[in-house]
């Protein structure tokens, strides 16, 4: 029997797919991948940078946010090798070990967004709903917590997703819809009964997303009735607008879930490249939109940017001015007497 049992998935590989239909054309598609990653990094870096350096953004919206930027640096991070390989180099194939842990990395960095997205909606409502206690309920000490249990929570949801994948065995081609190993679409390949993966596959999305979006919703509906009893309209739109940027991040993370999660449970006969463009939707989307929003929509964000730029131009840009304009400039030239 040629199953390739638990002992010999250290010989395991899968094959990563790009774009169905456009192979030959993978080395272009690589160029918006590249610049979009870019972005992603970048992005988040500054975000991480500008609230690390700046004492003024100390605060727990500010911390909560840093979070969710390392979150999105790291989830684009985790798929951008493969990625890049699979359209830069056309490197396909990935071992066993490293499709499990990229997969690992993966679902649990999306459930850590989630969980900040949920911690960010409960700051904005004790922001708005209660602002005379935000300070003594959102302590740096309750910060601290907030932080280890959202990694916790990954953690203890994740684990036994591997520990499930171990009694699986494969005996089939290999080959993966996506660039990236996502746990749907590896337990397709495996010619074991996938039952109890795909119940708790299902048990820990209802338990994490499923349940981080009502609550969020809750959050949100609690702050409109709050709102509404405010008696300046200035006020009303002011309290509004400090939600802005949370809404549109979680806005562009669920959607594409929801679509994703859809496509993956019922869309069986959806074009395969419904699902590549589903996938890379989900999972890029918010690592390059969310320093955007918060960049434009965050005033204090975008005048420490706005600072942090002007003086990158005055410490580099200047010098070379100068030095440019010195060469322009002829030099006086000595005065000969006749």
């Amino acid at each position: 029997m040629s199953l390739l049992q638990n002992t010999t998935v250290v010989s395991l590989t899968f094959v990563l797919t790009g774009i169905p239909g456009l192979e030959s054309a993978h080395t272009w598609v690589s160029i918006p991948f590249c610049f979009l990653y870019a972005i992603a990094i970048s992005g988040n870096s500054m975000i991480l940078f500008i609230i690390i350096t700046n004492q003024s953004l100390h605060e727990p919206m500010y911390y909560l946010l840093s979070m969710l930027s390392a979150t999105d640096m790291c989830l684009s991070l985790s798929t951008m090798p493969t990625t890049l390989g699979v359209f830069c180099l056309n490197i396909q194939k990935i071992g066993w070990n490293a499709c499990i842990s990229q997969m690992f990395f993966i679902h649990f960095l999306t459930v850590m967004e989630s969980s900040v997205l949920l911690a960010m909606a409960f700051d904005r409502y004790i922001a708005i709903c209660n602002p005379l206690r935000y300070v003594t309920i959102l302590t740096p000490t309750k910060i601290i917590q907030i932080g280890l249990m959202i990694v916790g929570r990954g953690t203890l949801f994740m684990t036994p997703l591997l520990l499930l994948l171990k009694r699986l065995s494969f005996c089939r081609d290999n080959i993966l819809s996506h660039s990236y190993c996502y746990h749907p679409d590896v337990i397709k390949c495996s010619c074991s009964s996938i039952r109890v993966n795909s119940i708790y596959g299902l048990f820990a999305l209802l338990s994490t997303f499923g349940l981080d979006a009502p609550l969020i919703g809750l959050s949100y509906v609690l702050i409109i009735h709050s709102v509404l009893n405010i008696a300046s309209p200035e006020e009303r739109n002011k309290a509004f607008s400090t939600c802005i940027s949370h809404i549109g991040a979680v806005t562009i993370f669920y959607i594409p879930l929801i679509g994703l999660s859809a496509v993956h449970r019922w869309g069986k006969k959806a074009p395969p490249v419904v699902h590549t463009m589903m996938s890379d939707a989900f999972l890029l989307l918010p690592p390059v939109l969310n320093p955007v929003i918060y960049s434009v929509k965050t005033k204090q964000i975008r005048r420490a940017i706005i600072k942090l730029l002007s003086t990158a131009m005055v410490v580099h840009v200047s010098p070379l001015f100068s030095s440019y304009t010195t060469m322009m400039i002829p030099l006086p030239q000595p005065h000969t007497s006749q």
